[in-house]
């Protein structure tokens, strides 16, 4: 997982509460283990609608979405966030997002945002002018021109994200201690016969 600062991009619209993770990444695309190649089938049933949100030229390249309420509820596919990383976002703005789909989130570095209604009401109206944004996980802010908006994340979540630790690389960073620990207390039997 790559380290995450800032990014300044277009941004998306999904101005849509209670989007979950069925319509992110449909079943029939759970197939492959990798987290390559669900890009293509992000928001599959909504893409054929020809007056869906993203098939709008303005959001071609956009690296940032903004979403409604509870975002990613419903099911824990983890392939949700992967499909959206694979399609090119980068962060995800929204008041509230399903909780396993948050975890997911920030194990691949798929920022999670949270910012008010109001405030994403605001960003949702500059970036549908066509503006770009700004999100600064070090100052954790979301800028368009002077428009500044504040956004809420764990310390614990947000110093992940700022260097790059999934799970793997956090526990290997207490390879010192667990090393330490593991001379300490010997097993009991031998694991290597077992």
């Amino acid at each position: 997982m790559r380290e995450f600062h800032s990014l300044t991009s277009r941004a998306a619209v999904l101005d849509r509460a209670d989007v979950d993770t069925d319509q992110i990444i449909p079943k029939q695309f759970l197939k492959r283990i990798e987290r390559t190649g669900f890009g293509e089938f992000l928001f599959y049933d909504w893409r054929k609608e020809p007056d869906f949100e993203l098939n709008r030229p303005e959001c071609s390249g956009a690296r940032i979405l903004l979403a409604g309420p509870n975002f990613g509820c419903g099911s824990s596919r983890e392939h949700a966030a992967w499909a959206l990383q694979d399609y090119g976002f980068e962060v995800v703005a929204a008041p509230s997002f399903g909780d396993i789909f948050y975890s997911n989130s920030v194990q691949i570095g798929l920022v999670p945002a949270i910012v008010s209604l109001s405030e994403l009401k605001d960003l949702m109206q500059v970036a549908e002018r066509g503006d770009e944004l700004t999100v600064d996980l070090d100052e954790q802010t979301i800028r368009a021109g002077d428009e500044r908006v504040q956004f809420d994340m764990d310390p614990f979540v947000r110093h992940a994200l700022l260097n790059g630790l999934d799970s793997i690389a956090r526990t290997l960073q207490l390879d010192v201690d667990i090393t330490a620990f593991e001379r300490r207390n010997p097993p009991l039997v031998s694991t290597t016969s077992l």
